[in-house]
């Protein structure tokens, strides 16, 4: 009996230290095991991708939808069907360091994937893919970017936008003034008070804005486009196994049409918290996104 149970022993030990359960308690989903939260990132006021309608409440959205799509699939993988869910509240000039220092497990808002971030962080396979565009005021007579000669222009601290605001003032040789809000709220009151004669950020964000202000008859986005962005979520680097868990679930939920769905629900039909209609048809780039997924940045 003795024997026997020193053989069973140390085949246990075997098992356990083998690679396949050490990968299994590897990197996040370690994190995640051993104490029984997921950390998510969201944001205050990203509508309709990730925003709250309460001071208290958790953030709803597309993306919101999305990430609780790979959660479930945590919990599943970790057999931890009581996992918790805690949301941190990211900007835009946080949101990689939150990720990077293990404050944020699953970033779940609009982060424009590019090859400059992807050095400092992972993402997953872009979820949508939006346009940078320029809102202003219709009694400001602005029509086109041409018009903006001279004019102040608002951006979101740690935004793609600044950059292409540069080289478009630098291309065109204009003259342009800068100021900056902490996200895309704090912006868009830059420009509603006045301070600012047009703000610039992905032309899906600034609807969602303009549809949220109340006064949506008194804003026009500029027919021009500076770049189409694709949005990733992010996660730490070097971490294959939380990225193939994250990576398969949004995969599958892109190729199977589950996504149609939760685009229908938060683009093309009323949304809380004022039941506000987008009205946003998917586009080509984003049908093309959805059945050919990748992570590939600009």
């Amino acid at each position: 009996m003795t024997k026997i149970l020193a053989t069973a022993f140390l085949a246990t030990t075997t098992l356990l230290s083998s690679p396949a359960v050490q990968a299994q308690l590897a990197g996040t989903l370690q994190k995640i095991k051993e104490t029984g939260v997921i950390q998510l990132g969201g944001r205050d006021a990203s509508f309709p991708f990730s925003y709250k309608v309460g001071a208290d409440a958790t953030p709803i959205g597309f993306s919101a939808d999305l990430c609780a799509k790979v959660v479930e699939a945590v919990k599943t993988k970790l057999a931890m069907p009581a996992l918790k869910v805690v949301y941190t509240m990211v900007t835009p000039s946080n949101r990689i360091a939150l990720v990077q220092n293990g404050t944020v497990d699953l970033e779940c808002s609009t982060t424009t994937n590019t090859v400059a971030r992807a050095q400092q962080i992972e993402f997953a396979p872009t979820h949508f893919v939006a346009s940078i565009a320029v809102a202003v005021r219709k009694d400001s007579g602005i029509e086109s970017l041409a018009q903006l000669d001279g004019k102040t222009v608002a951006t979101v601290t740690g935004s793609t936008s600044i950059q292409l605001l540069r080289n478009y003032r630098k291309s065109e040789r204009m003259t342009l003034s800068e100021v900056s809000g902490r996200d895309t709220s704090d912006t868009f009151l830059l420009l509603s008070s006045g301070r600012a004669s047009a703000m610039v950020l992905e032309d899906v964000q600034l609807a969602g804005l303009i549809a949220m202000s109340g006064k949506s008859g008194d804003y026009r986005i500029l027919s021009e486009r500076l770049r189409d962005e694709p949005y990733g979520f992010m996660y730490r680097k070097d971490d294959p196994q939380f990225k193939a868990l994250v990576d398969e679930t949004l995969v599958s939920v892109m190729k199977s049409g589950q996504v149609d769905g939760l685009y229908t629900k938060w683009f093309m039909q009323p949304v809380p918290p004022a039941n506000i209609n987008l009205n946003l048809p998917m586009s080509p780039s984003l049908k093309s996104a959805y059945q050919n997924p990748s992570n590939r940045g600009i």
